[in-house]
């Protein structure tokens, strides 16, 4: 036996109808993405305005223990970097960087996940349908050969009618396969924008972070830490920390910037 006629035997046996639960089980997964991926990020959504007036009071004093005491378990994204920075602040503004750098690397692979799921389905879908609707072909000519040649004049007229009807069905697996495709490939586009939003505005959290840390370059974060200044391995002379009474003279311009302090301009 020919492999051409093995392929077709397997075809005629198991019929396109499989295509159809393939697709719909795939669609059934992709809603469970998109429903997981929502909540996920809207637990890691927060106003990067908001957070950064927030921390305003604690970074413009270079309070960075009372800064991370007032993130606490935020769980979004930008408090998570802002959070990384800040617990390594102490050691530098360079090691602040990489440790930002570092979470805002590991939040978007947390963000990315699933979303090559949607990419891959939305791209692929239709081409499945497709493959159910070449099964379908296959299995209607195959009838309508059988009635050909067994057949009177009035049997082929029946059987080609059959064959026009199998065609209409099996054509329904290429719609099936459109009809999936296209909710997943606005769930990934919709998705794959609210997770560089996120992103942007984490990375814009850690140039502000950066902003207050380099006057502050050496400072230790806590009172507790001071005598580095002692160690001659610190990398920078410390400074005194600046008097609550000069806070609005420390105030970053960048952070006036995004609070919308009009002083700022």
């Amino acid at each position: 036996m020919q492999l051409v006629d093995i392929i077709k035997h397997l075809f005629l046996q198991f019929g396109a109808g499989w295509v159809l639960w393939l697709l719909l089980a795939l669609s059934a997964g992709s809603l469970a993405v998109c429903i997981e991926r929502i909540l996920f990020y809207g637990r890691k959504s927060e106003g990067v305005r908001t957070l950064a007036a927030h921390l305003d009071p604690h970074l413009s004093r270079g309070a960075w223990d009372e800064a991370l005491r007032a993130l606490g378990d935020a769980p979004s994204v930008s408090a998570a970097v802002a959070r990384a920075g800040l617990t390594l602040a102490g050691r530098g503004v360079g090691a602040a960087d990489r440790g930002m750098q570092s979470a805002l690397g590991l939040e978007r692979k947390a963000l990315e996940a699933r979303l090559a799921y949607l990419g891959t389905l939305g791209n692929n879908a239709p081409f499945i349908g497709l493959f159910g609707t070449v099964i379908g072909i296959i299995l209607a000519f195959e009838e309508l050969g059988r009635a050909t040649s067994a057949g009177t004049g009035a049997t082929t007229q029946v059987a080609s009618g059959a064959v026009m009807a199998a065609i209409a069905e099996a054509l329904v697996a290429t719609a099936v396969g459109i009809f999936v495709a296209l909710p997943a490939v606005a769930a990934y586009n919709y998705l794959q924008r609210k997770s560089t939003l996120l992103l942007d505005d984490a990375e814009a959290l850690a140039n502000l972070v950066l902003a207050y840390l380099e006057p502050h370059s050496g400072v230790p974060r806590s009172p507790e830490t001071r005598t580095r200044s002692n160690d001659p391995r610190s990398d920078a002379p410390l400074r005194q920390t600046p008097k609550a009474g000069n806070h609005e003279n420390t105030r970053n311009p960048q952070v006036a910037s995004m609070l919308g302090d009009p002083e700022a301009a």
